[in-house]
């Protein structure tokens, strides 16, 4: 009896022990894992960000990616992407350069015009100069063959040609007289197809100087147009361009 009450006692007290042993250890290990956890930084989610005036320059250096929201981490857009209002200062830069690359294109065209026109004009001054070079002298051969014909007129007369062939001595005076008259008729025929010869050249002559004069003016009033087309042109352009400077424009928003 007293061997199995001391048999209990033992055992009572090795199982205290050994209780005490594993509360010890179990609370030094928990102590340590508290270490370790204090020591580690925590991981938590970054707060959000709300602009504060008084307090802009914060440090953002030490900010770990990792720590970060997901959705932080991703690319951000171009700022063309994303805002409209640079989109359309764009469109509207590349619209200018169109029309201004359209308005040079037209003005090319318009010089190329008016250089076939320039030219078209200097020929036909130099045409219309030739035609009244040539009509001069048509006129003056007129003249001369017109005065001609006339002294033909006055010699054709009978007296005339008894005169002429008076100093003749002949015993047929009948037929020198009518020789003469032969003679001055084939000549004044002659004249005569020659002076109706030069009355149509000179009619001609006159027509293309017609034609050749109305070139021209059309040709001048057609270079006129455009020169004051192109003025106005330009002073319309000068008064756009001053009127777009002096709209004042919008002044930016200030950004948080």
């Amino acid at each position: 009896m007293p061997r199995h009450s001391f048999r209990r006692l033992v055992t009572m007290v090795l199982a205290v022990f050994l209780i005490a042993g594993f509360v010890l250890v179990d609370s030094s290990a928990q102590k340590r894992r508290k270490r370790r956890r204090s020591s580690s930084g925590r991981i938590t989610n970054p707060a959000i960000y709300q602009p504060d005036n008084t307090n802009t320059n914060t440090d953002t250096s030490n900010v770990n990616p990792a720590e970060t929201n997901p959705t932080d981490a991703q690319p951000t857009r171009p700022s063309s992407d994303q805002d409209p209002e640079a989109m359309r200062k764009t469109i509207h830069t590349l619209s200018t350069q169109v029309d201004k690359l359209s308005d040079k294109i037209t003005q090319m065209e318009e010089s190329q015009r008016s250089l076939v026109d320039l030219e078209r004009l200097s020929r036909a001054e130099q045409r219309a100069v030739s035609l009244r070079s040539e009509l001069r002298d048509v006129q003056a051969k007129q003249a001369e063959l017109g005065a001609k014909a006339e002294q033909l007129d006055y010699d054709l007369k009978p007296e005339n040609i008894e005169r002429s062939v008076a100093g003749y001595g002949t015993t047929h005076p009948e037929d020198l007289r009518e020789q003469r008259r032969h003679q001055l008729e084939s000549e004044k025929q002659r004249v005569t197809k020659q002076l109706d010869q030069l009355n149509a050249g000179s009619a001609r002559l006159e027509e293309s100087i017609a034609t050749a004069d109305a070139e021209i003016e059309r040709l001048r009033k057609k270079l006129d147009a455009a020169d004051e087309a192109a003025i106005q042109n330009a002073r319309t352009k000068a008064q756009t361009e001053g009127a777009g400077e002096s709209v004042p424009r919008p002044s930016p928003s200030p950004t948080p």
